[in-house]
């Protein structure tokens, strides 16, 4: 008989606060990939990608760390806190290279495609744009926000910018005009946005609504109803499955194709309020209120990073060593 693996999350504690953002670094041919946190203790942390081990903390901010996301090769983090800053770190040496200053609570940041530019947003219900080789410059400042940001995101080769705050409407600006230039709306106001690996899909979460629109047209592709509440979406990068997470701390896998829920899995103690998967599409990550962020596989039993699969032999001599002792148990009744 064939075994069939349970999902179990590999835990990775440290922060001492809610989990609040989470982002992996870009990998190509196999590289190595890292995962950076943000959290309300104030002190992002970056990871290996594929163990979650720890690598070191990014000490500096004085307030709640609620963005956090790595250039492509990882070799710059950038995090946004309530202290009124976005913080430019060196992600080899652990040391910060710059710091932005806001009018208010700092909450969203995203590196351009090209890793010249740092988008933010803030809850001056304002975006700015500031060039990272030129850290004395003056942020471009975008305005157009009615509500406090909850995510900021460059797409269309740097060329636009889809924000969404806390309202009913994602907002679409032309990055040349600083201008909006279209919006989708919601039935409900935002909880949390990304965009596919290949950034041809915008994943939103609303309510209890996991809703993929098509960043070229803006148009809804599907739409798909969860269990609860839900805080964050991410699509995996062949774009065949997507996880979400939420109000009642379940991690949720559903196929993209049909919505058929694949998993339903407990392991945080609180609300889940950042779901992300890995470059490779091997692992999603998530982090919760509990203070955790976990790391969980796509291909349950599959050997990668600090899993290990046992073998077919291995599983069935598992399974009769337990109807061995199934029928011992039987035979003492």
């Amino acid at each position: 008989m064939k075994m069939t693996s349970k999902q179990i999350p590999l835990t990775c504690p440290g922060h001492t606060r809610p989990v609040v953002d989470l982002a992996f670094s870009d990998s190509e041919n196999d590289e190595a990939y890292f995962l950076i946190s943000g959290c309300k203790d104030g002190k992002p942390m970056l990871r290996h990608g594929e163990t979650g081990d720890w690598i070191g903390t990014f000490e500096g901010h004085k307030g709640a760390v609620w963005g956090a996301t790595l250039n492509k090769d990882a070799t710059l983090a950038a995090t946004a806190a309530a202290d009124f800053s976005v913080k430019l770190w060196d992600a080899v040496a652990g040391k910060e290279s710059a710091s932005f200053t806001h009018k208010h609570i700092a909450k969203t940041v995203d590196f351009s495609q090209d890793g010249n530019l740092l988008l933010t947003g803030s809850n001056e219900k304002k975006m700015r744009i500031f060039d990272i080789q030129n850290t004395d410059k003056e942020g471009e400042i975008i305005e157009g926000l009615t509500a406090n940001p909850k995510a900021c995101l460059w797409y269309n080769n740097d060329n636009s910018i889809v924000a969404g705050a806390d309202e009913k409407i994602i907002r679409i600006f032309d990055v040349r005009t600083l201008k909006q230039e279209n919006c989708i709306t919601l039935e409900k106001p935002l909880n949390g946005m990304q965009l596919s690996k290949d950034k041809a899909i915008l994943c939103v979460a609303s309510g209890n609504q996991a809703i993929f629109f098509s960043t070229e047209s803006l148009k809804e592709i599907k739409r798909y109803s969860i269990g609860s509440e839900i805080n964050s979406v991410a699509l995996h990068p062949s774009k065949n499955c997507f996880v979400a997470g939420g109000q009642d701390f379940l991690m949720y896998k559903y196929d993209y194709h049909t919505g058929a829920q694949q998993e339903a899995s407990h392991a945080h103690f609180g609300p889940v309020h950042c779901v992300r998967f890995s470059p490779d599409g091997e692992v999603y990550a998530s982090g919760s209120e509990d203070g955790t962020l976990r790391l969980w596989q796509t291909t349950v039993g599959k050997t990668y990073g600090l899993w290990k699969a046992n073998s077919d032999e291995e599983e069935q001599k598992n399974e009769v060593n337990k109807t061995n002792h199934c029928n011992e148990i039987s035979v003492e009744g």
